[in-house]
């Protein structure tokens, strides 16, 4: 029986390393995205946007004094994130609200118990691990659902929940507080990169709704054992 034992550890140790199959599935901006159906799993390699819907601060009729500049919240007759009134005429934070005199901005992924003009009902940018994916992605990996990413660069990981939807041309896009954990400069007027950051995404593996910080990386951590994560790393 020793004869067999060298050999079978090898192939136990090539069976771990070896990365499961894939296939492509769409290729958005260059990038191209690859589908593991038997981990249901999407994975991407793409640059990382900084987002800052969400939070408090990300607007306001003043560029010098938000976190990002307003045309990217849209533009009159169009502020696709920015709550507004029923003219279409954005709303603006009282001295009830985190940063009174900025815009209330938005994110796709909504907590409904709250009222529309709170802007807790949103997924705050600067304090949750998020990303956003384009437009109809793919109806297997909803919002609420997790993902992991990881900075190529540096070897920098994090959970984060899917929260935000932008353009359908347009991929790899994440937070301030994503870029933060991952080592990238999160201001969302000049940082982000380019290239270098790998995306992760477990599908079916949230619920719809708000999750918080640990909840995100429960979720994730089971999806995944460290032998398969570091087969996808490679």
């Amino acid at each position: 029986m020793k004869k067999y034992v060298l050999p079978l550890l090898l192939l136990v140790s090539l069976q771990a390393d070896a990365q499961p199959a894939k296939t492509v599935f769409k290729t958005i901006a260059g990038n191209t995205i690859y589908n593991i159906e038997s981990k249901g799993i999407y994975i991407f390699d793409a640059g990382c946007m900084i987002d800052a819907d969400g939070a408090p601060k990300a607007y306001h009729k003043n560029d010098r004094l938000a976190l990002d500049h307003l045309s990217n919240a849209g533009k009159p007759g169009n502020w696709w994130a920015l709550v507004t009134n029923k003219n279409g005429i954005p709303l603006v934070q009282t001295s009830k609200d985190p940063a009174p005199g900025y815009y209330i901005s938005m994110t796709s992924l909504e907590d409904d118990s709250k009222a529309i003009n709170d802007p807790h009902r949103f997924v705050n940018s600067d304090s949750i691990p998020y990303i956003a994916l384009p437009v109809g992605f793919s109806s297997l990996y909803q919002l609420g659902d997790v993902a992991l990413v990881i900075n190529k660069k540096n070897n920098r990981r994090c959970y984060a929940i899917f929260a935000d939807k932008g353009p359908a041309d347009k991929i790899g896009e994440g937070s301030m507080y994503l870029a933060r954990k991952l080592g990238i400069d999160s201001s969302p007027k000049h940082g982000g990169v380019e290239n270098g950051i790998r995306y992760i995404l477990f599908r079916q593996s949230g619920n719809g709704s708000f999750l918080c910080i640990v909840e995100i990386e429960r979720r994730g951590k089971e999806k995944l054992s460290q032998d398969e994560m570091a087969a996808l790393l490679k």
